[in-house]
């Protein structure tokens, strides 16, 4: 099982679901199942996490690396995940746009998994990264009880 979190560069929120997640997975022993990764649909450059989002990664003992480069989504990446997750609708509606209107049906919005149609805010912008951190833990805790039943 094959998973994409992206977000709109990959410095906030996508690296904060990647090592979010990876940590989950990890604590329940699926690490050989479940594979986890981040890009961004505008990415650029050689940008590293944003340290809002290390911050809050270290004050919930969640391990990463503040070393690693963001990384931008293309269309390409579509046939390789089997789950490409979206932080919000912009986003979204760029993944369908670079997947041909997501075929194979893979693009979900994060917060469907924990039950609710919105965004996870952008912390780039609202400089509120425990609320994205609590939002993105609730939503990648109901994604691996969905992966966990289709494995």
């Amino acid at each position: 099982m094959k998973i994409n979190f992206v977000c709109f560069g990959n410095i906030c929120r996508s690296p904060m679901a990647e090592f979010i997640m990876k940590n989950l997975v990890e604590k329940v022993g699926l690490s050989d199942k479940i594979y986890v990764e981040s890009s961004g649909c505008h990415a650029t450059g050689y940008t590293q996490i944003s340290s809002g989002t290390c911050f809050e990664l270290s004050k919930n003992n969640i391990p990463f690396n503040p070393y690693r480069i963001c990384k931008k989504f293309n269309g390409a990446d579509y046939q390789s995940y089997d789950y490409i997750i979206a932080m919000d609708k912009g986003n979204f509606s760029d993944l369908k746009e670079m997947t041909g209107g997501d075929p194979a049906n893979k693009i979900f919005l994060m917060m469907e998994f924990a039950g609710e149609n919105r965004d996870v805010e952008d912390p780039y912008i609202t400089d509120d990264y425990a609320k994205s951190y609590e939002d993105i833990s609730r939503a990648c805790a109901a994604l691996l009880k969905r992966l966990e039943m289709e494995i």
